[in-house]
């Protein structure tokens, strides 16, 4: 049996609302605040020279994408399933570590843990989240509750786990995860069309900011790294890149 057999329509379109002027609010404010020496600390100057890469633009272009393309999965990873889910599930925030909502339904709390797509654990984080599960099963037992504790994953698909075996806990990815959640096997579909035209509103400002941080990055490079002819100045990139 899923968690719930309905949901509110009008709180999940709400949540989307207000997930997606989170992701590009901080994903704006990032690119905003970009610095060429921070990226080019981090960045290998071999891997450019071998590529033969001599222009500043050309070489801009490259870790902006690099960044961005980085960034928004790791923001929109944090800000938007989360709230979605937890509007989906008709549950509340929870206060346990490691779990992200929590619902009690006829006796049973259900811990869920939120996460974005399916391979986000290594053996320690993995371990960290069954030690979470455990911690908050405690608190659920001292209730005199019984404790159906859940990894979801927002896309993807996963091999389910039957509650027990061979794990504790239950794994659920895509649209396993959302009809344990709301009860409505199509409702993974639904989640896109509920997003409607809500995107096309923050393109203008993003596409803005992106050109701007651009033209900022190649000046910015071509004052620190390049000779005054324009060329790239690589022996004087790789010393700052890798010098003591």
């Amino acid at each position: 049996m899923p968690i719930n057999n309905s949901y509110n329509e009008e709180a999940i379109l709400e949540a989307i609302a207000t997930a997606l002027d989170s992701f590009y609010t901080s994903l704006i404010k990032k690119v905003d605040s970009l610095d060429v020496k921070a990226i080019m600390k981090r960045k290998n100057p071999y891997l450019f020279r071998a590529k033969a890469m001599n222009g500043a633009a050309q070489i801009v272009d490259a870790i902006l994408a690099a960044f961005v393309s980085s960034s928004e999965e790791t923001i929109f990873g944090n800000v938007f399933f989360e709230p979605i889910a937890t509007a989906a599930a008709q549950g509340q925030k929870a206060l346990a570590e490691g779990v992200d909502i929590m619902v009690e339904r006829d006796g049973t709390i259900y811990a869920i843990a939120v996460k974005s797509g399916t391979s986000v654990f290594n053996a320690d984080s993995r371990k960290k989240q069954e030690q979470n599960f455990i911690a908050a099963g405690k608190l659920a037992q001292q209730a005199k509750k019984r404790f159906v504790p859940i990894v979801g994953y927002g896309y993807g698909k996963k091999k389910s786990t039957g509650r027990g075996l061979p794990k504790f806990y239950t794994e659920l990815a895509g649209k396993d995860f959302w009809t344990e959640l709301t009860g409505d096997q199509e409702f993974y579909i639904k989640l896109i069309r509920f997003m409607d035209k809500l995107p096309e509103k923050y393109v203008e400002e993003f596409d803005t900011s992106y050109q701007k941080a651009a033209n900022r990055l190649v000046r910015e490079f071509t004052r620190e790294f390049c000779f005054a002819d324009g060329g790239i100045d690589w022996e004087k990139l790789v010393e700052f890149n890798s010098g003591n």
